[in-house]
């Protein structure tokens, strides 16, 4: 019997806009569908944009399970609060960026994340972390010293939308940074150091297991989430995600507001072992 009729080994799902719902709550019904996977044996990852600090919620939800943050930048033990591995962007790399991107948009402004903390420049308008880092650099070279685990870059006047961003940063950084975004409405990019993405940490981790790509289901609604939906053997796209999901998953959920995810998982957990 094929790997892609019986129950997968491991399951891998993006957080916000997948099983996080836009107010910041995971449903009864998606929590014991991921809770009645780890009980059926099967490996449970959460793989997503957030930096560790953005994690202690999940792990108050969930007793059990790894994962991998800052789109494939770090391997982090969630209960621990410890970082196991990190692939971070070098500092010339994020020179780089800078440098191509100032010219190729010339409102755009920056801020770094390193491990658990980000410094933005002041032109930089942050709609998370808000008071985190509240005074700000003039230019972000002044911060850019050491290798971090990823950048963001933001339109904060809104004259280009993510997709757009998306597009010419793409163009201009090949060889250079690997970048993405997590949200189509808010002129933000997420720029990673070069071949680093959900999709390649979450392929290492399953090599590392011994699980395969047929034998590994993933859940993803942004651009962020492609590499690891092109990747998987099975993969759902979210009904209300980001429309071009459906060219890299093979298949779509239902809304993650409709808890698309638990009933792909519960469909999952009636094929044999």
């Amino acid at each position: 019997m094929s790997a892609l009729a019986k129950r997968p080994k491991l399951i891998a799902t993006d957080l916000d806009g997948t099983i996080v719902s836009n107010y910041g709550e995971i449903s009864k019904r998606t929590r014991d569908a991921i809770f009645a996977a780890h009980e059926a044996g099967i490996q449970i990852y959460y793989v997503t944009g957030r930096p560790p600090r953005w994690m202690r919620e999940i792990a108050e939800t969930f007793p059990f399970g790894g994962a991998i943050l800052g789109n494939g930048a770090l391997l982090y033990d969630i209960h621990r609060e410890k970082i196991l591995e990190e692939w971070l962007m070098s500092k010339e790399a994020q020179i780089e960026t800078v440098n191509r991107l100032r010219v190729s948009i010339p409102t755009i402004s920056f801020a770094v994340e390193k491990h658990n903390y980000f410094h933005r420049e002041k032109s930089y308008i942050p709609r998370w972390d808000v008071g985190l880092d509240n005074v700000g650099v003039h230019d972000i070279f002044e911060v850019i010293d050491s290798p971090a685990t990823k950048m963001l870059a933001r339109c904060s006047d809104q004259e280009l939308t993510s997709d757009e961003m998306l597009a010419i940063a793409r163009e201009n950084l090949t060889g250079i940074a690997t970048v993405t975004h997590s949200n189509p409405h808010d002129s933000l990019l997420e720029i990673n150091g070069h071949g680093v993405s959900k999709g390649s940490t979450l392929s290492l981790v399953a090599q590392r297991l011994g699980i395969s790509a047929d034998e590994t289901v993933t859940f993803g609604d942004n651009p962020n989430d492609f590499s690891m939906l092109a990747w998987a053997g099975r993969s759902w796209a979210m009904g209300d995600g980001h429309p071009e999901g459906k060219l890299h998953a093979k298949s779509v959920a239902e809304p993650h507001s409709d808890d698309g995810v638990a009933k792909v998982i519960e469909e999952l957990l009636e094929l044999p072992v």
